[in-house]
């Protein structure tokens, strides 16, 4: 069976045709993946100078970031920061590890400890991307740990939403493989008011072996279940400096799709480098330009 008619043919739940994700607004943030991958190439680290990183990414007029954090005490440091560059912090990322028994708890405890301490900044939404067997690895997850994982993350969500948080599932392109089976198990397993999806739309496209009929389809069954989108852009399959609605995914008429289906995520720019993209401007530069353009691209999402 195609690819395509796989997706045509999996049951999307009834439940989620009435779903509609809870509007708030947030200013567009951008990922702390992003201003790694810049500063790597001019061989620096983000994040190890806080003060010194934060006064650069305020040149870019971004008011929201959005970390990858390990700990509860690194998110207590961070905040300090940002808080002295009046920068809002309304979604982070954390790594998981759901499908191994031994492991599952202790994520769920790193998550909760987390969401303790950065809900009393503002923080609305936490993203997760579970662990893959091994990154870089196509490897499949058994059908027994896709179930320990698909337990997880309803376990995780049920719990932020007592705290008023929401748990959303981000996936790289691993999920996409083999016919989507793990992607749509998290999705097809959990309940919609405990797990919300943030759509990586690139890495749903280069999963898909660079579809973008697969982006639309993915949006089409999941789309009222968004809560959350990383943007990026490429052309020819290379992810580019800066981010545009015109390139491999036209985001204008992704945009378009998201009016007509009502939904209104938050916004986070992840207009990540790798070996082959452009260099020909700084974070600060390129970041300032992924703004204006997702403000353009996104005008109509974007209003209250």
């Amino acid at each position: 069976m195609k690819r395509r008619n796989f997706i045509a043919a999996v049951p999307v739940l009834g439940l989620l045709q009435k779903f509609e994700v809870a509007k708030e607004s947030f200013p567009i943030s951008s990922n702390s993946y992003n201003w790694g991958t810049f500063y790597g190439r001019e061989n620096k680290n983000w994040g190890e100078n806080l003060d010194a990183d934060f006064a650069e990414y305020a040149k870019t007029g971004l008011q929201a970031y959005e970390p990858s954090l390990g700990s509860a005490k690194e998110a207590t440091k961070l905040i300090a920061v940002l808080k002295k560059n009046n920068i809002k912090m309304p979604s982070i990322y954390i790594g998981s590890v759901l499908h191994e028994k031994d492991q599952i708890e202790a994520s769920i405890k790193k998550i909760l400890e987390i969401a303790e301490v950065v809900k009393n900044y503002g923080t609305k939404i936490i993203v997760t991307n579970p662990n893959p067997i091994g990154w870089g690895s196509d490897k499949p997850k058994s059908d027994e740990q896709l179930v320990l994982q698909a337990n997880a993350l309803e376990k995780i969500g049920k719990s932020l939403k007592a705290i008023g948080l929401k748990l959303a599932y981000h996936t790289h392109d691993v999920e996409l493989k083999a016919g989507a089976r793990e992607f749509h198990h998290m999705l097809q397993n959990t309940s919609p008011e405990n797990l919300y999806f943030c759509m990586d739309v690139h890495w749903v496209f280069r999963g898909s072996q660079n579809s973008q009929l697969a982006v639309f389809d993915i949006l089409k069954m999941y789309g009222n279940r968004i809560i959350e989108l990383h943007v990026r852009q490429s052309k020819n399959g290379i992810w580019q400096e800066v981010f545009s609605g015109d390139g491999d995914i036209d985001y204008k008429q992704f945009s378009a799709e998201l009016i007509k289906k009502k939904v209104k995520p938050h916004i986070v720019i992840e207009q990540c480098l790798e070996k082959d993209s452009p260099n020909t401007m700084n974070a600060v530069q390129a970041h300032t330009i992924d703004l204006k353009e997702i403000k353009d691209t996104f005008k109509l999402v974007l209003q209250p």
